[in-house]
């Protein structure tokens, strides 16, 4: 028998030796790491493995089972085809932030205890964010440090969840946890924030669309994905996913349609597609965890393979606005074939990979009788062709002649894409091979009558639509606008939070050391050998009371200053808050 070693190690330990290859052993060596670390896998058996025991507790490195298995192969094979895609990239950072990421993924995806889960969790956070700043933009530099904020108070609450709830249970075994108290509502949430729900979501459509071409593939297949497995594993059948889901898979739609920034246009379509899965594990049969499943490893590829469409697009013109694109087919055809394949995929059209995966969670939701759940899942299915199906290769190829004329992307990328292109059509074609590897048995019939019929009645009326719509004029133009989430609620508590500072605060601590401080220096000579102590005390009373707000408002003014307003500045306030409290408590004491 083979001696297997974790898959994460493989990635990790391997990422922080990129730098010492040069040339073309570095690129062997790239695409090595994923080979190795996938036949590494495939002889792990069924079971827990590399269990270590700390501090009285048994870590679990190698949950194997079929669910994590699944997305240990998709994390794989998506990690090989995004080190492919990247080839032509010569800089370290983003091969070792990337392979650390994918690494952290794995991990997650493995861990069989809390707390290394945590430790993966978190490392995910850390190795995604130098993706971002890989670009060196400012915009970059603003997304990443709100990304790593969100992102840090997510991982705070994950962390208050698992300490209540192993200090509740006294198990830190990661399986399945439910809602049944405080600890569980915090790991819920934390949860929910890396999977975007709606309010949480911003971040996704913040920073992915100003990390690095690149590095948006990878962002696209890891951070959500492992939310997803979190969730089907430790919260499955939980009534609340239905409707979060649901609205997940609606909301996206009306931002999508009006959003010029195609990479930004995907990253709400991210979200759609995370809606369904997310559906999927709250109905919580086997048919729907089955398809929520199957499901994201469809979307892995989908969403890739757009999003390196889109990377190849602005690789050679820097352009990715709709406005300012367009006839790219003349010179780019065959990444806009591979753009089209994409589309008819993440579109679930007959014999492409979305049909098989996506019809299995509109399934499960008319057969529990969810007909409110149904209907909007089936809206969302025609909103999503709508703006990723026909919208995103329309104004990139397509629409007004934008008069550039850029070469095909490079051999690399071509290859990458032919090969997520390839696998889209196959599953979609021969949906048999990934049933088999589902976390249930399987006997759902995707290529039936109805299914086939009513799936292409729908897409064709949503191009009808949209060819009626752009014809009479009413269809929203692609405009150079800015547009507002449910960020701006955070913006605006951020500059309520600001003027508070600037003036109820200050003016308070100006006040006291006014009427208060003052009065204590003319009395301090009556203390005698204490006035040394008074001193002191009268600086630390003075700092804490008057200088603090300032302090306070001075540091969240330079970093609006530098990164702009912040859509968290809800954390700005608790920070505020409790640094506060804390100044109050040991005044108090």
């Amino acid at each position: 028998m083979i001696n297997t070693i974790p898959p994460a190690l493989i990635f990790i330990i391997g990422a922080l030796l990129v730098p010492f290859f040069k040339g073309k052993v570095k690129s062997a060596y790239l695409l090595l790491l994923p080979v190795i670390s996938f036949i590494n896998l495939i002889s792990i058996p069924i079971g827990n493995h590399w269990v270590v025991s700390f501090l009285g507790y048994d870590l679990v490195f190698g949950k194997v089972d079929r669910l994590s298995l699944l997305f240990g192969y998709i994390f794989h094979l998506i990690s090989f085809i995004a080190l492919l895609y990247a080839l032509h990239v010569k800089d370290d950072l983003q091969h070792v932030a990337g392979l650390v990421y994918a690494g952290s993924a794995l991990g997650v995806v493995f861990a069989g205890d809390l707390f290394s889960f945590f430790v993966f969790w978190e490392m995910l956070t850390i190795s995604s964010i130098f993706l971002i700043w890989a670009r060196r933009t400012r915009a970059s530099l603003g997304a990443g440090f709100r990304y790593l904020l969100v992102h840090v108070c997510g991982g705070l609450c994950l962390l208050a969840g698992i300490v209540l709830y192993v200090n509740q249970t006294g198990s830190i075994e990661f399986g399945y946890i439910g809602l049944n108290g405080p600890a569980t509502y915090f790991i819920f949430f934390a949860f929910g924030l890396n999977c975007a729900w709606p309010i949480l979501h911003p971040w996704l459509t913040d920073a992915y669309p100003e990390a690095t071409i690149t590095g948006t593939i990878f962002m696209s297949a890891f951070t959500t994905k492992c939310a997803v497995y979190a969730l089907a594993r430790a919260f499955p059948g939980t009534e609340a996913l239905i409707w979060i889901g649901a609205i997940m898979t609606g909301f996206p739609i009306f931002y999508a349609v009006i959003e010029n920034d195609l990479r930004r246009v995907l990253a709400y379509s991210l979200i759609n597609q995370v809606g369904f899965m997310v559906c999927g594990i709250g109905i919580g049969t086997a048919l729907a965890i089955n398809g929520a499943v199957a499901h994201v490893f469809n979307d892995v590829l989908f969403k890739a393979l757009l999003f390196m469409s889109m990377g190849a697009i602005m690789y050679r013109t820097g352009k990715i606005n709709g406005t300012a694109l367009g006839g790219l087919y003349r010179t780019m055809p065959l990444t806009c074939i591979f753009c089209m394949v994409g589309a008819a995929s993440i579109s679930a059209f007959p014999l492409f990979s979305g049909f098989v995966s996506k019809s299995m969670v509109m399934d499960a939701a008319a057969k529990g009788h969810m007909k409110i759940i149904w209907f909007i899942l089936l809206f969302a299915s025609a909103g999503v062709f709508h703006h990723a199906g026909i919208k995103i290769p329309f104004f990139a190829f397509f629409g007004h002649d934008s008069g550039m004329r850029p070469k095909e992307a490079p051999l690399n990328m071509l290859i990458a894409m032919g090969i997520t292109a390839f696998l889209c059509i196959f599953i979609g074609s021969f949906p048999g091979p990934l049933y088999s590897l589902l976390p249930y048995p399987v006997d759902y019939v995707p290529y039936t009558m109805p299914h086939v019929v009513g799936q292409t009645q729908l897409l064709f009326f949503s191009a009808l639509a949209f060819s009626l719509l752009l014809l009479s004029g009413i269809y929203p133009g692609e405009q150079r606008c800015v547009n507002l989430d449910s960020d701006w609620f955070y913006r605006m508590a951020g500059k309520r939070f600001m003027w508070f500072c600037d003036k109820p605060l200050v003016a308070f601590g100006n006040f006291i050391d006014r009427n208060v401080l003052r009065m204590a220096r003319a009395s301090k000579s009556s203390f005698g050998g204490a006035a040394h102590f008074e001193d002191g005390f009268d600086k630390f009373y003075h700092v804490g009371l008057t200088s603090t707000p300032t302090v306070i408002y001075n540091w969240v003014k330079r970093l609006r200053t530098e990164i702009g307003y912040l859509p968290i500045n809800l954390i700005y306030v608790f920070i505020c808050f409790v640094v506060l409290l804390f100044i109050m408590l040991l005044l108090g004491r």
